[in-house]
């Protein structure tokens, strides 16, 4: 009998956490095996705050390739307030560096050291717009007075839209898209705007948080969703609107830090991101629009080449072992112990 494939021009992933050190050698060839390129995040400890600290941080993720790799990180820097124009500048003739990432303070993990005042960015701001260096965007409000599953909608509609008027020509990536809110907003924008879509806001609603006890290792920020959010999400990424591509926003955390009394935010999927979207467009009926979504809306948007080469996808049991190694500990991955439909072929 013929196996069902998908081949698939080969991918990027534009949002991705390495974080650092052994670490990150664990996890890197992960990402390597399925992408050519992505948009590595800044939130590290300190922050990657300079073209200098990016270059450095790029030069560590490629020592810690496998020696046959020809995966290319795409470098951000970390937005705050002391942002200075002549380091845009700066980070534009690098050519290194794709974006500068937004994250309110206290937002999400490592993110103590973002923006409090976006007012206070003004200068950092009308730079990019002028350099044209997109601004990438975790979109949630951090006001206690906000419920915690409100958080973007009243950032789009606080803060991104106010942020869009003022600076219309900056390009924006809206990342890890959430809710029915935010896609209707990324589809109503006339230009300049996109967003990056995670498989398990695809995947999973906000009851997979608590399914038989609290489930750490399905805590994210932002928080999955409603139901009605999640089939949003699925009709934007499978619907060939070409403002929406991938970014897994695989964010690996030791298995101490999540199994805590204080657990870390993220979910590493970053082991089978590819046997994991697939899933979500067979069960859509778009397997032939998984291409524009990994392959070519991302690459468009930040005007970048589209790869050559390709990656094929067969219809095979893929188990996916309870964990893998993490620096002095081990990360559990999404679906761990599970088995997915799809496998990434050689």
């Amino acid at each position: 009998m013929e196996i069902l494939s998908v081949t698939l021009p080969r991918p990027d992933d534009f949002h991705l956490h390495l974080r650092d050190g052994a670490a990150m050698a664990d996890v890197l060839a992960h990402s390597a095996r399925q992408f050519a390129r992505a948009v590595v995040m800044p939130n590290l400890k300190p922050p990657v705050r300079t073209t200098g600290e990016a270059l450095a941080y790029r030069d560590r993720i490629q020592a810690a390739l496998p020696r046959e790799s020809h995966f290319q990180p795409l470098m951000t820097l970390y937005l705050t307030e002391a942002t200075t124009a002549d380091e845009i500048a700066r980070a534009r003739d690098s050519g290194a560096i794709i974006g500068v990432k937004l994250y309110p303070a206290g937002a999400t993990t490592n993110a103590d050291d973002g923006v409090v005042d976006l007012a206070q960015a003004r200068t950092a701001l009308e730079a990019m717009q002028q350099e044209d260096l997109p601004l990438l965007i975790h979109g949630e409000v951090t006001d206690s007075t906000i419920d915690v599953f409100d958080r973007e909608a009243v950032f789009v509609d606080r803060v991104l839209e106010p942020l869009r008027r003022d600076f219309p020509a900056l390009r924006m990536v809206l990342e890890h898209v959430t809710t029915q809110h935010a896609v209707e907003y990324v589809q109503a924008a006339e230009r300049g705007l996109a967003a990056t879509i995670t498989p398990q806001h695809l995947l999973y609603n906000r009851n997979a948080l608590f399914a038989g006890g609290l489930q750490p290792h399905y805590y994210c920020l932002p928080l999955l969703k409603l139901e009605s959010d999640r089939q949003a999400l699925i009709a934007a990424a499978t619907g060939g609107d070409r403002r929406f591509f991938l970014g897994t926003d695989s964010a690996p955390h030791p298995r101490c830090a999540k199994e805590a009394a204080c657990g870390c935010a993220g979910i590493y999927s970053a082991h089978a991101a590819l046997e994991l979207y697939a899933e979500v467009f067979e069960q859509a009926g778009a397997l032939d629009r998984l291409a524009d979504f990994a392959s070519r809306n991302g690459a468009d948007f930040y005007g970048l080449p589209r790869n050559e080469g390709t990656v094929r996808l067969i219809k095979q049991a893929l188990p996916i072992p309870a964990s893998y190694p993490f620096g002095n500990d081990e990360v559990i991955p999404l679906r761990a112990g599970d088995t997915l439909t799809w496998r990434l072929t050689e």
